[in-house]
């Protein structure tokens, strides 16, 4: 496929820049090659939509209703981008390249940036960051997997993966160099750049030493497990609760 046919087939959903094969999240180069390629040789152009007027390079979506996807004015969608059936999206930005999932909700001022993957069933809270990655083309993109609830204002970027129904409360920020400590057990288990499945992480700090003296660095904590029978519509709050956090 050329270019504009790469993009056109991101925009259907009939390929996608990462996909989950036998386990592993796999980067399909090619389509982030042609995202680039598409910038390259795509040309600003006025765009009118009702009162809104844009200029830019890249098209915005259209045919919402044959797609069976909710947008609540202004929120934005760019072409080469994939919505599936039941995403609603409040006033919020999907980038070119990015994938969401059936059911998902987009919440206000939230964003999802190039290339990031969204599951089924996940909810993006208010203000919700999700950075785009765009290159290197091989580099991953920010994954969050099926039935995660990402609190109000976190930070997702630098192509970390967030498991599935995974909840992360109000505030969590994560790079792909930013400890994710789970502190359940009897010795801390550290990650970086991944939050396992069922998780439930709150915002935290732990010292660090310096020159000038120790201070505070950022880091995230699990605290526990939602459990598997837990229902998609538990709100974050009771999950919060439930670790008498909330």
């Amino acid at each position: 496929m050329n270019t504009e046919e790469t993009i056109a087939a991101l925009d259907r959903g009939d390929i996608r820049v990462a996909e989950k094969v036998d386990g592993e999240w796999r980067v399909n180069e090619d389509a982030k090659a042609a995202i680039l390629d598409y910038f390259r040789i795509s040309k600003l152009e006025p765009i009118e939509v009702g009162p809104y007027e844009y200029v830019d390079k890249i098209p915005l979506k259209h045919n919402y209703a044959g797609l069976g996807v909710r947008v609540v004015p202004p929120a934005t969608a760019r072409f080469g981008s994939f919505l599936s059936r039941g995403v609603v999206m409040m006033p919020s930005y999907v980038n070119i390249g990015a994938w969401v999932g059936p059911n998902t909700m987009i919440d206000t001022w939230a964003t999802v940036g190039s290339c990031a993957q969204i599951g089924a069933d996940v909810h993006l809270a208010g203000g919700v960051g999700v950075g785009g990655v765009l290159e290197p083309i091989q580099a991953r993109p920010v994954i969050v997997e099926d039935g995660a609830f990402i609190g109000s204002r976190c930070i997702l970027t630098e192509g970390v993966l967030i498991g599935e129904r995974a909840v992360l409360a109000p505030n969590v920020s994560l790079t792909g160099s930013v400890p994710v400590i789970d502190v359940t057990g009897p010795e801390p288990i550290e990650h970086r750049g991944y939050v396992p499945p069922y998780s439930v992480v709150v915002p935290g700090t732990r010292p660090k030493e310096f020159p000038a003296g120790t201070y505070q660095l950022g880091c995230a904590l699990i605290i526990g497990r939602r459990s598997e029978q837990t229902d998609l519509k538990t709100s974050l709050n009771d999950v919060l609760r439930e670790y008498q956090i909330g």
